[in-house]
């Protein structure tokens, strides 16, 4: 059995990785490039056949572990789609408004290509439509944390809680290898311990190979209580200069944690009753499937639900699905905090919020989830004079704010802590799903705490199992 990495090394996008063995090739994450430096990717010819793969896993349902799906399909692949019942759920949201991004974004270049007489670096087509989004829907197949599944006659696979998002999981893989049973453990995107809404992540005993995401191997959060004050003194502050919050988020998990915090500073009066604006179609039908699945929350989740404080649904939230009442936000003369995506600022709504408030010294840009490198998002992040929105320059004169304590993602610790829950160490732990020099720095670290051999693979290259 070999491992090939097609994605998310060197990189927190387009993560891929493809099991192949004498008789059958598992897919674990199908994921879309979305940094300008490495998107070309998602428009080359996929590195392996598609009809050749049999099945592909799904850790969970961000657009960097699953969005490249419909391209898949539509190059042959006809196999199974294997994830949990939220992911599932979740996947299908996620590739339609995709979908209808991609083919929005490819229209809109084409117009403004056009009237600047050049050509853009990608094919001015959509990479999938909404109909090649919805021929995988057939393909997926939920199954439950904890059950092992016969994925192919060589790989059995098993879901664990990864306490990422609603659904995400980590991969227990066992197969024979030259006449050995081997175990590998995928951890996916690894979440934190006692945040709000999940379940802490899973933790394992033995494995023969990890293969470990490094999103922040080199940084601590801040902890909840500061990242909730900081967010209470961010918008008591932006409203005392009559300006409004703008939160890229993304749909999955951060709109909804953002709202449990939001809902409770509310129903203290920490904050001001100003409005709390959910512009995207995406998170509001993302919010629907954590309600239809209060079984995967935490115990204080539960409570709050039962107790009649549902964190998804207070006065002051209001909720936008056409584009008709997205343009009306702008009109609202109060204060409000507006949460639109896409979380890195790559498509969708938040574009046009950024055109609204960047110039304004009022307001806040306030970003709560990772910037990746080449995205719009990290551009602003790092407070140019000037930044190009929808083909156009803008001044930069709005507040510009980070909070890292809501990252779903675990930090140098956490990930420390997830590794050294194993009582016997694994043979050789593959670091991923990171940029280089945050991996290499995890490396190093890790090395000082425990004797399993630290792999950095490269792009493409295959390894034997």
């Amino acid at each position: 059995m070999k491992i090939k990495f097609l994605g998310a090394v060197g990189d927190v996008t387009g993560s891929r990785f493809l099991l192949e063995g004498d008789k059958s090739q598992v897919l674990i994450d199908c994921g879309l490039y979305q940094g300008r430096g490495s998107r070309a990717r998602n428009w080359e010819k996929f590195p392996a056949e598609p009809t050749k793969i049999d099945s592909v896993i799904l850790t969970h349902a961000h657009l960097d572990h699953c969005g490249y799906l419909p391209k898949l399909v539509k190059e042959g692949f006809k196999g199974k789609i294997f994830c949990t019942e939220p992911t599932a759920e979740i996947v299908k949201i996620t590739l339609l408004d995709s979908a209808k991004i991609q083919v929005e974004d490819a229209e809109r270049k084409q117009r403004r290509h056009e009237k600047e007489g050049r050509k853009g670096p990608y094919p001015e087509v959509p990479l999938y439509t909404v109909e090649d989004a919805e021929s995988v829907f057939p393909l997926i197949q939920a199954i439950s944390y904890k059950n092992q599944t016969q994925i192919t006659d060589e790989v059995k696979a098993t879901f664990y809680d990864a306490g990422h998002v609603l659904g995400s999981s980590m991969i227990e893989l066992v197969f024979d290898s030259n006449g050995k049973k081997i175990k590998a453990i995928f951890s996916g995107d690894i979440g934190r311990w006692d945040k709000p809404i999940l379940n802490n992540p899973t933790t394992f005993d033995e494995a023969d190979y990890v293969f470990m995401e490094t999103t922040y191997g080199d940084r601590l959060h801040e902890e909840k209580g500061p990242s909730v004050e900081k967010l209470q003194k961010i918008i008591v502050e932006t409203v005392e200069k009559g300006g409004n919050i703008i939160i890229p988020t993304f749909a999955i998990e951060r709109t909804q944690e953002l709202l449990f915090h939001l809902s409770q500073l509310l129903r203290e009066k920490k904050i001001p009753a100003l409005p709390v604006f959910v512009d995207s179609p995406m998170a509001i039908n993302v919010t629907e499937v954590f309600k239809n699945h209060v079984d995967y929350f935490d115990e204080e989740t539960r409570n709050l639900i039962n107790n009649g404080n549902s964190p998804f649904d207070f006065p002051s939230l209001k909720t936008t699905r056409s584009s008709e009442d997205s343009r009306k936000i702008n009109d609202v003369k109060e204060p409000s905090i507006i949460m639109a995506g896409s979380g890195m600022c790559t498509g969708g709504r938040i574009k046009y919020h950024l055109l609204s408030n960047i110039t304004r010294p009022e307001s806040t840009i306030l970003f709560v989830g990772y910037q990746a490198r080449g995205t719009l998002g990290r551009e602003i992040l790092e407070r140019p004079e000037t930044v190009r929105i929808l083909g156009a320059m803008h001044e930069v004169k709005a507040r510009i704010e980070k909070i890292n304590g809501f990252s779903a993602h675990a930090d140098r610790e956490e990930l420390l802590k997830w590794i050294s829950g194993f009582k016997k160490a694994p043979s050789k732990i593959f670091l991923i799903h990171g940029e280089e020099e945050v991996t290499a720095s995890f490396a190093s670290f890790l090395k000082e705490k425990i004797t399993s051999e630290i792999i950095i693979p490269e792009y493409s290259k295959e390894y034997i199992l």
